[in-house]
């Protein structure tokens, strides 16, 4: 292979003797369970109250956007996923489209958001203080916690240390008792009696006025809960037939938990007694929603099986987190942020063990500092957010790069993305907006510290000049940077000088504009190294694997 080749490229063949030891053993239900499993975690036993504290009933609303907005983002990703499937995904398109810039700052942010499984962990901790008092205190992990947590962090490993086919199995009944014991909620919460009117009374059916839908989706923890939807596709490179079932398993992820989570915010909204309205949504106030709304009435059976959920849903968000770590750090080896040597896959197994031993040390020493569940959560969904966004950029890219070269209409193509990738860019950006400034200042900053770090990393390596790879990449440097000084200004928490909705306005506006700028970045990038892209790279094997 020709040595004036960036070095993504010159890292395929290495890659893929490694990506094909991967294991084809996931079908459409197997996939299906992976992505509602990830959605479905501690969010249910926290949402509906915020949700409804922020936005009263119209929190519906709120549900149904979000779920719209993702299956936007996630029809992008199905095409890259389905196009080209490969372990670790997510964190492989955005280099190969937009050179090492955007691939080390995005894989930076990736490799932050293992901490993402660190909250899940960090819940279970909190939900078992309702029967040892001594795992949390004040709002933070004890040392014993602390302990506990490592203790479990550990489990987690174990479990996935075996083959996909083992995980898969376990994950399919993990995620049976997930969605079995919010649906025994929904039916016993409104068989212990509803009260009339709910969507009207009590201030109307929007009591705080429909932008606070908007506020809903970040504040409510709205968001957070749909998030993890992508999941199928970090596995796509271990389904049989990927083009077929990775879009379905996605988009029926998706379905499944939106419909349990309006369920679930129905129930609450019908079921809490008057004697707690006095003072509107806003005065609801639990620490544990639904098992404290089931003692309320009475329902002491369904509150203690609720506290055991609260320990079996975060855990099985977990258990699917440490595989999907494992996949990224696995995927952030090939792009060479990390040593090639996490990038070894066990033969027997078909599982990145060494990647797997990373992410727990990782997930354990992320504990620490935080210790608390909110603390992590309001940090890593911005980072999630961010990859969506990318990806975004990576379809509209491959796309350019195809019409240029004229290839055909590949099979797997999702009708629409041409105007679905910028809408889905922009809701991300959006999203992320949303969030509030009390966040972004702690994660946008965070995530800006990839560019050091990619400095320090290009030093000495072939490939393209630093001054290519800078100038392909700016866009995403520019627009973290203008999303930071928009939080600042804007009404989510920040000064307020520039005033809703004309915040968000901007923030559309100069989304799409970057996003037109990041594509014809990434399709120049392309042109001046067409083998960046393995899906053209000439004498290599179909990406998409029989």
């Amino acid at each position: 292979m020709p040595q004036n080749q960036p070095p993504e490229a010159r890292a395929v063949p290495a890659a893929l003797s490694q990506e094909y030891r991967l294991r084809m053993d996931l079908g459409f239900w197997g996939l299906t369970a992976i992505g509602f499993s990830n959605i479905l975690g501690s969010g249910w036993l926290f949402a509906a109250l915020y949700a409804a504290q922020t936005a009263g009933p119209a929190a519906l609303l709120s549900w149904i956007a979000a779920g719209a907005l993702c299956a936007l983002v996630a029809l992008v990703m199905v095409e890259l996923g389905a196009t080209r499937p490969e372990g670790g995904g997510t964190v492989r398109w955005p280099l190969y489209a937009s050179g090492r810039l955007v691939g080390t700052v995005i894989g930076w942010s990736v490799l932050l958001s293992v901490g993402g499984t660190a909250a899940e962990i960090s819940a279970i901790m909190q939900y078992a203080a309702h029967y040892l008092p001594g795992l949390y205190h004040g709002g933070r992990l004890t040392a014993t916690g602390l302990g506990v947590a490592a203790a479990l962090s550990a489990l987690l490993t174990v479990l996935n240390w075996f083959a996909v086919r083992v995980f898969a199995r376990l994950n399919n009944l993990v995620s049976v008792l997930k969605v079995v014991i919010p649906v025994v909620t929904v039916i016993a919460l409104f068989l212990s009696g509803t009260h009339s009117g709910r969507l009207t009374d009590h201030g109307g059916f929007a009591p705080y006025g429909y932008a606070a839908c908007l506020t809903a989706l970040a504040g409510g923890g709205i968001v957070y809960s749909v998030n993890g939807f992508q999941a199928p596709l970090d596995f796509s490179g271990e389904a049989r037939n990927p083009r077929r079932t990775v879009p379905a398993a996605v988009l029926t992820g998706i379905a499944l938990a939106v419909l349990v989570y309006l369920a679930l915010q129905l129930a609450f909204l019908f079921t809490v007694p008057d004697s707690l309205l006095g003072h509107g949504w806003h005065g609801v106030n639990f620490d544990s929603p639904f098992g404290q709304l089931a003692l309320v009435l009475n329902l002491h059976w369904l509150a203690t099986l609720l506290y055991a959920d609260a320990v079996l849903s975060p855990g099985g968000s977990a258990y699917v987190g440490v595989a999907i770590d494992a996949r990224h750090t696995y995927a952030l080896a090939k792009n060479g942020l990390l040593p090639r040597f996490f990038m070894r896959i066990d033969p027997r197994s078909g599982t990145a063990h060494r990647a797997l031993l990373l992410n727990l040390a990782v997930i354990v020493v992320f504990m620490l500092p935080f210790g608390g569940w909110q603390d992590i959560v309001s940090v890593m969904g911005d980072m999630y957010l961010l990859i969506y966004a990318a990806s975004a950029v990576a379809a509209a890219v491959f796309r350019a790069h195809d019409r240029e070269r004229g290839v055909p209409r590949a099979d797997g193509r999702v009708p629409g993305v041409r105007w679905i990738a910028p809408v889905s860019f922009m809701v991300s950006g959006e999203f992320v907006f949303w969030s509030g400034w009390h966040d972004l200042r702690l994660a946008l900053p965070l995530v800006l510290a990839g560019v050091p770090l990619f400095l320090m990393l290009r030093r000495g390596t072939e490939g393209p000049s630093p001054r290519d790879e800078l100038r392909s990449g700016a866009w995403l440097v520019f627009y973290l940077a203008a999303l930071t000084l928009l939080s600042w200004l804007g009404s989510f928490g920040g000064s307020g000088r520039l005033p809703a909705p004309y915040d968000s306005a901007v923030v559309a506006v100069v989304s799409l504009a970057v996003f037109g700028w990041a594509v014809r970045s990434g399709a120049g990038h392309l042109r001046a190294h067409p083998d960046a892209d393995p899906g053209s790279a000439p004498g290599l094997p179909d990406p998409i694997r029989p």
